[in-house]
């Protein structure tokens, strides 16, 4: 007999994880979403089984919540009575140290496990339609146990190269927050920023890699940036700080055409990339 996963949220990664596991063809995959289209065409290419009722959640053996902060909490207290003791329930979101507390008081009052977790992987676009069986192909998979029992963050390590990952990495919810905010959320403010230039408009013809690698991410999902930058805007505006603090050293040598201290600046950053061996 199949094993039930149920997957909250059909968008970039919930619909990306409802391919993955139709094609291993080890599991029964059933789908939540407040869109009629998502759930339409999750069920048109079989990335789903069926839309799920409670009485899939109450077979389910594991819970994937694929939405943003508020909503995996408020989808866990809709259907609180119905998930059972001892169901392994994970979430795929960009920050921790607000949802983990709360998710492990669902969790102690009804039983079920719950390990954090964030797949390091995405698109410029998001949707359903943007979903990918390949998407995690090659990407890490971040674990954050929160106190959950050795055995349930075993059986993600396990599943995780089924799926596509490369690897795993363990942290807390604060070790997390802090490392994301450094290498998610400060690059979206900045290619935020960056377009908001008046030059941004004519650089049609002007533009090359540079330009697209740095405003690529300034295809952004408002709503859920907005939520994600708030719940995590102590760690971010740490990054914010630092950032600013650096760019007006450049920016200082720059103006007063201190050639100088803007080489020493440059070659403390190309040796900073070049010690990561990247």
């Amino acid at each position: 007999m199949k094993s039930k996963i149920v997957i909250a949220g059909l968008g970039l990664i919930g619909g990306s994880l409802a391919k993955a596991f139709h094609k291993l063809n080890d599991f029964s995959v059933v789908g939540f979403d407040s869109s009629e289209e998502a759930i339409n065409a999750a069920l048109s290419c079989g990335a789903i089984e069926k839309a799920g009722t409670d009485d899939d959640i109450r077979q389910a053996g594991m819970i994937f919540l694929c939405m943003y902060p508020e909503g995996c909490i408020n989808f866990v207290e809709k259907h609180l009575s119905a998930i059972r003791s001892g169901c392994l329930v994970t979430d795929t979101c960009g920050i921790k140290s607000w949802l983990c507390p709360r998710m492990e008081k669902l969790a102690e009052k009804s039983g079920f496990i719950f390990v954090g977790s964030h797949p390091m992987a995405g698109k410029e676009t998001s949707g359903f339609a943007s979903s990918d069986a390949g998407l995690f192909r090659g990407a890490s998979w971040i674990l954050v146990p929160c106190g959950a029992p050795r055995e349930a963050v075993e059986r993600l390590k396990l599943l995780a190269p089924k799926l596509g990952f490369a690897c795993t990495v363990e942290t807390t919810p604060e070790g997390h927050d802090r490392m994301i905010a450094f290498t998610s959320q400060l690059p979206h403010v900045l290619a935020c920023a960056y377009v908001m230039s008046p030059q941004c408009p004519g650089h049609s013809g002007f533009s090359a890699g540079s330009y697209h690698d740095v405003s690529r991410v300034a295809h952004i999902n408002e709503d859920m940036w907005t939520e994600l930058f708030l719940e995590n805007s102590e760690a971010l505006t740490e990054e914010l700080d630092t950032f600013t603090t650096h760019i007006g050293e450049m920016r200082n040598a720059i103006a007063s055409r201190d050639a100088a201290t803007l080489r020493r600046l440059l070659r403390r950053s190309r040796l900073v990339k070049e010690g990561l061996g990247e």
